[in-house]
């Protein structure tokens, strides 16, 4: 068993994108070595409608994916081929956008006007760039939830964890995301592939992450006596926390528990040429892209 040091914490910064949608990023736009193959990852939470309301117009995607998850509010969504829907709380949606679609994604609250969501982008390796689009679009009722004895709950987006399967399937990364509940209290181990880059992104409660590497932080007194040095991020809510290699991360969650995500995927290990929604691995391609925008022949036919 090898524990997962903690490498960073740092809190999501607020930004606004589309035409006026106001979120927190916890990173993305920076150094794309860092969490590859994940390129950006944003919170989408707000109880203010005119704060997301315009919402995200018509826009590309080449060379990525990108994955919405819903938890209260809704997503509506659009394509350039036709296709449309509407995302509900617990809902994903896994778009792989290959050789380029184009798309809009329309927030709306629900009845108290809250709306909350994440999209995460994944990055795509030079072999399927150019991949024919696809959505895999799963409901609520779909992703399993298994909850172990001490009341810790995972549901399982995609991947493999405690002898469940997510219904998420054929993403190149061999991706794990899971939501991940544990109660107050609780300290819990969870297993990682070892082959993964991985972080968590904690948004509701707090949790001290043990650092097996480097031990700094807080001194956590445990009921036995005995003490040993946990990191503890600063807030809480909205913390992005980056693991180094091993196979498990060790947690202990705070007095009203912890929920977040868990997420980890094989690096891609190739160059990135990349700007704005559109990502590949030379200058060339990127500006063929948008020269292929420019000319009306991004969409490719059949």
């Amino acid at each position: 068993m090898s524990l997962r040091c903690v490498l960073e914490t740092r809190l999501a910064a607020p930004t606004i994108e589309g035409a006026g949608v106001h979120l927190h990023r916890a990173f993305g736009f920076q150094d794309p070595t860092e969490l590859d193959p994940f390129l950006l990852f944003d919170d989408f939470r707000n109880d203010d409608p005119a704060a997301y309301a315009r919402g995200f117009p018509w826009h590309p995607h080449r060379g990525i994916e990108t994955i919405t998850y819903v938890l209260a509010g809704t997503v509506e969504h659009r394509d350039s081929l036709g296709n449309r829907g509407t995302l509900g709380p617990g809902d994903i949606q896994w778009m792989t956008a290959g050789s380029g679609i184009l798309h809009q994604e329309m927030p709306a609250g629900n009845r108290r006007g809250q709306m909350h969501g994440f999209q995460l982008w994944g990055n795509l390796p030079a072999r399927d760039k150019m991949t024919a689009p696809r959505y895999q679009d799963i409901p609520a009722v779909e992703i399993p939830e298994v909850t172990d004895d001490d009341g810790t709950r995972v549901r399982v987006i995609a991947g493999n964890f405690w002898g469940r399967r997510g219904p998420v399937d054929g993403i190149a990364a061999d991706p794990q995301y899971l939501d991940v509940f544990v109660p107050a209290g609780i300290r819990k181990t969870l297993k990682i592939d070892t082959r993964h880059r991985a972080f968590a992104y904690v948004f509701e409660g707090e949790a001290a992450f043990a650092d097996a590497a480097t031990p700094t932080g807080v001194l956590i007194e445990k009921a036995l006596g005995e003490q040993e040095v946990v990191f503890r991020d600063p807030s809480g809510d909205r913390t992005l926390v980056r693991f180094g290699a091993g196979d498990e991360i060790t947690l202990q969650a705070g007095p009203e528990g912890v929920r977040f995500l868990l997420i980890s995927g094989a690096p891609i290990n190739e160059p990135v040429a990349w700007h704005g929604p559109i990502v590949m691995n030379t200058r060339e391609e990127l500006l063929q892209a948008f020269r292929e925008l420019r000319e009306g022949t991004f969409i490719r036919k059949g």
